[in-house]
């Protein structure tokens, strides 16, 4: 019975002990104190999507990830990073989903090139179908 109770307790104490009760990162909700270094960070921080969020920028998110997040761009700026290497590291950690701002590779290159193809495509029959129609349209 004692080992029950120890079971269920542990069992209810494990939620308890996964809420995250940690405070923000220093850099979270703080500004640089150099207006320039600041705006760096806010310009970077609205092309960087919150990976809890997911529709929301870093910049916009009160998510705690997001504020970890903020916290390492600030930093790495008021370090003197530049802004495309964070991003670049960023995008190396969580990969390319985090950013606004996809970049061009191997991998995502047909994703660029769909629409193009898509609408060529398109023309081609548009042209082959209306271009029917009016061949025998001038014959009669």
């Amino acid at each position: 019975m004692r080992g029950l109770i120890l079971l269920l307790l542990a069992l209810f104490a494990q939620p308890l002990a996964a809420q995250d009760t940690l405070p923000p990162a220093p850099y979270a909700y703080k500004q640089l104190d150099d207006p320039a270094k600041e705006k760096s960070a806010q310009d970077l921080m609205m092309t960087l999507r919150c990976l809890t969020c997911q529709s929301q920028s870093i910049a916009d998110s009160d998510a705690p990830m997001a504020g970890d997040m903020r916290h390492q761009v600030r930093t790495r700026i008021a370090a003197g990073e530049d802004p495309e290497a964070i991003r670049a590291w960023l995008i190396e950690r969580y990969g390319d989903w985090v950013s606004y701002q996809p970049q061009v590779t191997a991998m995502t290159w047909p994703l660029f090139a769909a629409p193009i193809v898509l609408l060529l495509f398109a023309g081609i029959i548009a042209r082959k179908r209306f271009g029917k129609a009016r061949a025998t349209g001038d014959k009669s």
